[in-house]
């Protein structure tokens, strides 16, 4: 039994949908919050039980029988994302779990610019000590959080944001075909994977210019100073933690933290991996 957690949100239902090319759909389980958001899975003979990170016991229902867990980690920053990460993980290994696996991040690090990092850094410490085996997926950065902040500039034509630098901008569906290869012929990857990435890295000065291209109207990089983002970002009401996490992905991109391609992304899925240009052109029709 596969379990998977977070199976309504992108990467996780997309990881399943992957997964049920590879095995059996009874041989597949997943942990969410609302079963009710995965009656479609449950019709296609998925295992559907609620779980939350928050609530250890109902975890312990939700991985019973497992024979592999993928945590997929939440949106959340700081002692709160690890401390959900470990309820998990921690969850998995009194079920039985051989394996753990974890959706990581390509810049992990203890001493990155981006507190995320720092926190999938420190799950990545849960894991080592975990006493089974388990698998750390070095995702990309995801295409979609570049959409994100591209958003304003779809009407605006004015990508106005901190100074940057090049990010492998990677496509959910990509790494949820990872995940799902990975899942499907356990022990391929002990511990870390190598950088799950596109095989472009691009600036948002790059990001304007293919938005240039793919509607033929002018799009303009200017840069923002970081306090005026932080501003900006205030005023409309985001956290202050959230309002430094988001800062932090300018800082760690400007230090070449997102900056590095690796083969092993379209190893896995047996193709090159989707790039931003068909991510932009799939958002914008």
């Amino acid at each position: 039994m596969i379990i998977v957690t977070g199976a309504t949100g992108q990467l996780g239902r997309q990881t399943v949908e992957r997964l049920l090319h590879l095995v059996p759909a009874d041989r597949i389980g997943v942990s969410v919050r609302d079963a009710r958001k995965a009656e479609a899975l449950a019709a296609r003979g998925v295992r559907v039980r609620e779980g939350s990170f928050t609530d250890p016991g109902s975890l312990a229902h939700a991985f019973e029988g497992a024979t592999q867990v993928l945590v997929v980690s939440v949106d959340k920053f700081g002692d709160e994302a690890v401390r959900q990460h470990r309820t998990a993980i921690q969850a998995a290994v009194k079920a039985g779990a051989r394996r753990v696996l974890y959706t990581s991040h390509m810049a992990a690090s203890r001493d990155s610019h981006f507190q995320a990092c720092r926190d999938h850094a420190a799950t990545e410490g849960v894991l080592r000590n975990c006493g089974v085996p388990y698998t750390s997926l070095r995702n990309g950065f995801y295409a979609a959080s570049a959409l994100q902040f591209l958003g304003p500039a779809l009407d605006s034509g004015q990508v106005a944001l901190p100074e940057d630098g090049p990010v492998s901008w990677t496509a959910h569906a990509d790494l949820a075909e990872a995940a799902a290869a990975i899942l499907a012929d356990e022990g391929r990857y002990d511990g870390p994977t190598p950088p799950l990435t596109a095989t472009r890295s691009l600036t948002f000065e790059d990001l304007a210019a293919l938005a240039a291209d793919l509607t033929g109207r002018p799009f303009t990089r200017t840069t923002l100073p970081d306090d005026a983002f932080r501003r900006h970002l205030a005023e409309a009401g985001v956290p202050a933690d959230r309002v430094e996490g988001l800062m932090g992905v300018f800082t760690a991109a400007r230090a070449g933290e997102f900056a590095a391609q690796d083969p092993a992304l379209a190893t896995l899925i047996g193709r090159a991996p989707v790039g931003l240009e068909a991510v932009l052109r799939g958002q914008l029709s």
